[in-house]
């Protein structure tokens, strides 16, 4: 099989505009041109080179004409030419130019210039031909004892590279690094030498560490983590060594460097359990978080420290609450999403945190940048955690003991309803009352206080709600009356003439589109609107001061009067003999005041009632009128049924901090885990020793996390196999397919090419060029393929933006020994796929609703499929997409013949996709259980590209067969 690939240390950017090349320029240029011209054409020839084209004749010129010169720029290019240029014979011998190339080495390794030695020793680095290093081996050794640190802390990684790939060149490594150790001062050497002895002879450093450890503190920063680096390694593998170097962690705690601090913290916590050792890790974190002023700094020791309080178990349940107030200073950071992760960390450590929150909440009200109103949204939600909200797992009631003192503060920040705060501060309120009886009289009182204050349409109608519907005792639905009779005047025909002349001066405006809970279109005016302004008339005698609810149930939308019909029927209900006709009197009056403006058509005044909603109103007062067994049960005990139903399933008593976590731990259907057929079982008894270590090294780990990118999702379940896409026939002189893979921002193409002639295939390239927001990074390189041979080549293509796109190109090649042109094979479309660059994820209702109605591109596909079953058909689309279903199961079961769903999913670059799906099965078609799925998906985005892309992903989907998982997947090893 031909290899062509090759080690790469440096990444050069050349202009893709630039001029064809020509050879013979290029060696006059090299052979007669001044010192700025040799640099030119040097640079041309690097990205001729690089670009995959082979100039053998030029190897000669550059080392009579170009070689010797001693200009520090040529010097540098130099090193890079070497670098990539091939040092051997096709068959695989080293080349006889080199050897003067090797004494041009040796040359600079004996320079009177530092950085022109240094230079040449990190070059060295990058060599993989021992036959080039062994005579350079006693000029490296020399420069160990160079004045300069920087040649001496290179010689230090050209000897540890050397002796890790070809250690008969240098045996005497460890012993040689360790003497130079115990007598370098320059602390960027000793680092160098200690690491080396660290991978290559850890008795050798541990000896060194033993005999200073005293003096770790007085180390500079870059030894100190190689230095960590090492007593995580030896008490990893030998926890008897714990006791012996704890101490001297625990004394890196307080080193001047973060860096230090960061991996020492979490050095400390592998190393012990105790209580002592994670509270002083945790209080090292909190420094951390509260010093450093790069927020993804921050977010990522805050999701340390949430790990820490995660797998600690009981020990940092006893050791950790006692910080919560230290974590609280945490909120001072002026990232939104730095604020969320805090605050859902502190309520996890401790419990007496009310009297901090309310005073966070107080400065944040006076607050005035741009996310102070979704801070405060977030405090609010804080606020309840630490209240009676039930758990969003298990149903059981969190901390009551603090309802009491939280039902205020939380109402401190209702105001007038305009606050997104507003509607969890009356989730809670709701929940509170349904669940702390001892506690109703206080929280009612409160919200009596409060309810006047509101003139927001929605946040009125669920405090009317609340109102009517907690009025369990007689006290409470008079008080409750009072308030409502204190805001709905009595029509009087003065009243009515004064406002009728204020509806026909105001003017019209006209109407806006809303989007409702389910996804669907409403319309709505400024006649329905409610106003910030005062309205004329003020009670029972229309002053100018009339209360923000009446100018909310007067002049704000028809539904909110509606409610309120409703709220003072169930009143009646409850109110003694006595106070019934008055509440009924208080219900008409407002529905006469409301006709009084315009009727129920809408047609003349700002607050005229629709149809449906002066029915709704009329019914009401009709039930609570005529007092039937039926109307009282549906007013009064069938809501408290509906409330008990809703509060029982989980996550309703209150909007998550972090909708995606919370959802990652909500229990889930086991299974059985697929593995890919082509995977390979590793068993750990015949590992050893050291594989074994590696598999949990924390290090390696995170190390092979960063290098593998992010998780491909049920795609990667399926294995590279699955991903395998054909490029060319099999009857075509070149076969190839690739195996494309998506990571974090680019797409790696792995190309397998197969000689399918009994010729040998020269300069044998794929051309590949793309389509939509893709780039190709670099050229792949030609390959040679005898007979029936094949190659692997890998090119790299930049995602710019998540949006389908297109790789195309071809495959050339020339017949060694044939005079005809180069032969061209066709290479199929490579199609990227969006659903590669998105990731289900999980957001509120609330979140879904505001970003529904901010995001502006909308592509709606109209669903045509040969499904039959709504579930199924919802099912396809999601393993189809990549989303979320926010809609929960329970909302989506039953037989009804129609569904309405939320779908979410979030890009790799942080975009946001909205999907709602309205589906039905027509029920004139005979038989109905036959007739397919119709409806509509509608998608809104950010970006019309993402709009658009998943559009056509939902189109391409429904002509797909249903996917679904396999039923009998292969068990894991």
């Amino acid at each position: 099989m031909a290899s062509v690939e090759q080690p790469c240390y440096t990444l050069i950017n050349f202009p893709t505009d630039t001029e064809p090349h020509n050879e013979m320029q290029l060696k006059l240029d090299l052979e007669k041109g001044d010192t700025k011209k040799k640099i030119e054409a040097l640079k041309k020839t690097i990205g001729i080179i690089l670009s995959g084209e082979k100039i053998p004749g030029l190897l000669m010129i550059i080392i009579r004409f170009v070689l010797p010169l001693q200009d520090h720029t040529i010097k540098k290019l130099l090193l890079i030419f070497w670098e990539i240029v091939p040092k051997t014979t096709p068959d695989g011998k080293l080349m006889q130019e080199m050897i003067l190339v090797c004494d041009a080495y040796r040359k600079d390794l004996q320079h009177p210039n530092e950085f022109i030695r240094g230079s040449t020793l990190r070059f060295l680095c990058k060599l993989k031909e021992p036959e080039l290093l062994e005579p350079l081996m006693p000029a490296i050794r020399a420069c160990l004892d160079h004045r300069h640190s920087y040649v001496r802390r290179n010689a230090v990684l050209a000897i540890f590279t050397i002796y890790r790939n070809f250690e008969f060149l240098i045996p005497d490594a460890p012993e040689l690094v360790a003497n130079f150790l115990e007598g370098e001062q320059d602390m960027s050497c000793k680092r160098n030498a200690f690491l080396m002895l660290l991978h290559a002879d850890q008795e050798r450093a541990l000896s060194y560490l033993a005999s200073r450890l005293d003096n770790v503190h007085s180390f500079g920063d870059i030894l100190q983590l190689v230095i960590v680096e090492l007593i995580y390694k030896v008490c990893h593998a030998n926890p008897s060594e714990r006791s012996r170097f704890i101490r001297t962690v625990y004394g890196l705690l307080n080193s001047s460097s973060a860096a230090v601090r960061y991996e020492a913290a979490g050095t400390l916590v592998t190393l012990s359990s105790a209580p002592a050792a994670l509270k002083a890790a945790a209080a090292c974190y909190i420094d951390l978080i509260v010093k450093e002023s790069d927020n993804n700094v921050k977010l990522i020791v805050v999701g340390r420290l949430a790990a820490l309080r995660e797998e600690g178990g009981e020990a940092a349940a006893r050791a950790l609450p006692d910080l919560a107030m230290d974590v609280l200073r945490v909120l001072a950071a002026s990232d939104l999403d730095v604020r969320r992760h805090t605050l859902h960390l502190a309520l996890q450590l401790q419990l007496e945190l009310v009297a901090a929150l309310r005073k966070e909440a107080a400065r944040a009200a006076a607050a005035d940048h741009d996310d102070a109103a979704r801070y405060r949204q977030l405090l609010v939600r804080g606020l309840q955690r630490r209240a009676g909200a039930r758990g969003p797992r298990d149903g059981a009631l969190m901390f009551p003991e603090v309802a009491g003192s939280v039902a205020p503060a939380l109402l401190e920040l209702v105001g007038e309803g305009a606050e997104p705060a507003a509607v969890d501060v009356l989730l809670f309120l709701r929940v509170a009352l349904d669940s702390f009886p001892h506690l109703r009289d206080h929280i009612y009182q409160k919200l009596l206080e409060t309810v006047t204050g509101i003139r927001v349409g929605k946040i009125a109608r669920s405090a009317l709600w609340l109102l009517a519907e907690f009025a369990d005792t007689p006290e409470r639905a008079i008080a409750a009356l009072d308030v409502l009779a204190a805001v709905i005047p009595t029509p009087s025909s003065g009243e009515n003439k004064e406002e009728e002349e204020a509806a026909q001066t105001k003017p019209e405006t006209a109407p806006r589109q809303l989007i409702t809970s389910d996804g669907t279109y409403a319309t709505q005016s400024a006649f329905n609107l409610p106003t910030s302004g005062t309205g004329p008339g003020s009670g029972a005698s229309g002053g100018a001061g009339r209360a923000p609810l009446g100018a909310a149930l007067l002049e704000g939308d028809s539904f909110t009067a509606a409610c309120a019909c409703s709220a003072l029927a169930k009143l009646a209900l409850k109110l003694p003999a006595a106070q019934h006709a008055r509440a009924l009197h208080r219900a008409a009056a407002l529905l006469a005041l409301h006709r009084a403006r315009g009727g129920c058509g809408g047609r003349g005044g700002a607050a005229a009632l629709t149809a449906d909603d002066a029915e709704h109103g009329a019914r009401c007062l009709q039930a609570a009128a005529g007092a039937a067994p039926a109307a009282r049960r549906a007013l009064l005990h069938a809501p408290r049924r509906a409330l008990h139903a809703l509060l029982a399933l989980p996550g309703a008593a209150h909007a998550p901090l972090l909708p995606a976590q919370e959802a990652e731990r909500a229990p889930r259907p086991r299974r059985a885990r697929a593995v890919p057929v082509e995977a390979g079982v590793q068993f750990a008894a015949l590992a050893g020793a050291g594989a074994a270590a590696a598999h949990h090294d924390m290090f390696e780990l995170a190390l092979n996390k960063a290098l593998q990118g992010r998780s491909g999702g049920a795609s990667e379940e399926r294995g590279k196999l699955s991903k395998v896409t054909q490029l060319t026939g099999f009857s075509d002189p070149v076969y190839a397919e690739a195996i494309v893979s998506v990571n974090q921002y680019d797409i790696v193409l792995d190309v397998l090419i197969v000689n399918q002639t009994d010729d040998t295939l020269v300069n044998c390239t794929v051309e590949l060029a793309t389509l939509g927001e893709l780039r190709l990074v670099e050229r792949p390189a030609g390959v040679v393929l005898g007979a029936r041979d094949f190659a692997t080549i890998k090119a790299h293509v930049k995602v710019a933006s998540t949006e389908n796109a297109i790789i195309f190109g071809n495959i050339v090649y020339e017949v060694s020994g044939a005079s005809m042109d180069r032969g061209v094979v066709v290479l199929n479309d490579i199609h990227v796929d969006i659903v590669d660059y998105i990731q289900p994820a999980v957001c509120s209702d609330a979140d879904f609703r505001q970003m529904w109605a901010e995001f502006e591109w909308e592509n709606k596909v109209a669903v045509n499929t040969n499904i039959t079953d709504l579930r199924e058909y919802l099912d396809h689309l999601l393993a189809s997409t990549n989303m979320k279903c926010l809609t929960p199961d329970k909302a989506l079961s039953g037989q009804c013949g129609f569904m309405a769903a939320n779908l979410y999913a979030r890009s790799i670059f942080g975009e946001d996709a909205l999907a709602n799906l309205s589906i039905e099965t027509p029920l004139h078609k005979k038989p109905a259980q036959a007739a397919p799925v119709v409806g509509h998906v509608r998608i809104r985005a950010k970006s019309q590209g993402m709009a658009l892309s998943l559009g056509d992903k939902i189109n391409m989907m429904q002509k797909a067969p249903p996917q679904k998982p396999p039923a009998n997947p292969t068990p894991a090893a």
